[in-house]
């Protein structure tokens, strides 16, 4: 049996994930923004072994969960899943002063992975959006940009496969992978949303608990458990390296140069 951390969890394909998992008989922590959405969770699972609190916009909430993580053992795999859509109609600030979307997609699970004692396991939603997306870093908080929700979403999930090959790269001993669900029917997917929702929690319970030969790798992109394509940036140390350094910039918490 694993023991799977999953932000996001409350709904959507985050919980969805956490039900596959615990009825293999995982160990499933979920992740909620309050109070109130953890008691939702909590009645949504019963059986998950705790529900962490934290709200992710903030640095000091996104601390809050990597504190309360660690207080609970090492665990196997966590699933980076909470994420903000693309349909903010203008730029949203942060109490830290940083883009929503930003704080949400990229900034938490960047600093949730420093903080966090390491798993065997990292991996990391993104959608297929991601290859519209700006691998630039010159502007990661649309000051200097009109604000494009839809674009400032697509540079979020290029960056989590960035932020997911980085660690792959630099923590050579756990595997990290990034992935795309698919465009579901879910609260963020939208009731139009053309694909299958049931194959949408699917990849992500396999890459973190799977043994089969295809799951055990690192610096993967994925689709419905099958590699697929990545931009092309996603590959380039630089910009891996740019974006390290920006999120330790704004959290003063630089990722670990080895996983212990």
């Amino acid at each position: 049996m694993a023991r799977i951390l999953i932000t996001g969890s409350t709904d959507g394909l985050g919980l969805m994930a956490a039900r596959l998992l615990a009825h293999d008989g995982h160990g499933v922590t979920l992740h909620a923004r309050n109070d109130t959405r953890a008691g939702d969770a909590r009645d949504a699972l019963p059986e998950a072994e705790a529900v962490l609190i934290g709200d992710l916009t903030t640095i000091e909430g996104m601390r809050s969960v990597a504190v309360q993580a660690n207080k609970l053992d090492r665990y196997d795999a966590v699933i980076h899943n909470a994420a903000v859509g693309y349909r903010e109609p203008s730029r949203i600030e942060t109490a830290d002063g940083l883009a929503h979307v930003f704080a949400v997609n990229v900034l938490a699970p960047y600093l949730l992975t420093a903080l966090i004692t390491p798993p065997a396991r990292l991996v990391y939603l993104s959608s297929g959006m991601h290859r519209g997306g700006d691998p630039r870093l010159d502007d990661l908080q649309w000051t200097a940009r009109t604000w494009d929700g839809s674009r400032a979403y697509a540079d979020s999930k290029l960056l989590d496969v960035v932020l997911a090959f980085a660690v792959a790269r630099r923590w050579p001993d756990v595997l990290s992978n990034a992935l795309e669900p698919g465009w579901v029917p879910t609260k963020m997917g939208g009731p139009g949303a053309p694909d299958d929702l049931s194959l949408g929690p699917v990849t992500q319970a396999w890459l973190a608990t799977s043994q089969d030969p295809e799951a055990t790798v690192t610096g993967g992109y994925f689709h419905h458990q099958e590699p697929c394509f990545a931009h092309p940036a996603a590959r380039s140390s630089e910009t891996q390296d740019g974006l390290l350094d920006e999120c330790a910039k704004l959290t003063g918490v630089q990722l670990p140069s080895h996983a212990t």
